[in-house]
């Protein structure tokens, strides 16, 4: 997403704990998960190159990152959106702006114990 909102959200998580990998498109986010292995993913709906979407639909694709969890934000009414969670595309749904204690507890709810490696 943008860099103003990656920066804040990655403030929040890192004050949390937890060690934060951020992208900018969902390109260059699938292309950072060839080079690490991240616990949960934040994925933003709406992002140039690849938007939110077509990421999940390769990360699902893929052999090693096909069981991370996703929390996937937008600004869209989540109404719209959640049948990515009732058909299991997603783990989470969450709207922007954030509530940063829903996402805490998300974070908690879909981090692996002993775990803080968290993809933006």
């Amino acid at each position: 997403d943008k860099a103003t909102i990656l920066s804040v959200i990655s403030s929040f998580l890192e004050e949390q704990g937890h060690s934060v990998t951020t992208a900018l498109n969902g390109l260059s986010g699938f292309e950072k998960t060839h080079k690490s292995d991240f616990d949960l993913f934040i994925i933003d709906h709406l992002m140039p190159v690849m938007d939110g979407l077509q990421l999940i639909k390769r990360l699902k694709q893929n052999e090693k990152t096909s069981n991370t969890p996703i929390v996937f934000m937008s600004t869209q009414d989540l109404k719209s959106i959640a049948y990515l969670k009732k058909s299991n595309v997603v783990d989470a749904l969450i709207s922007k702006p954030i509530d940063y204690s829903q996402l805490a507890e998300l974070i908690n709810d879909y981090s692996p114990e002993n775990t803080l490696n968290l993809s933006l």
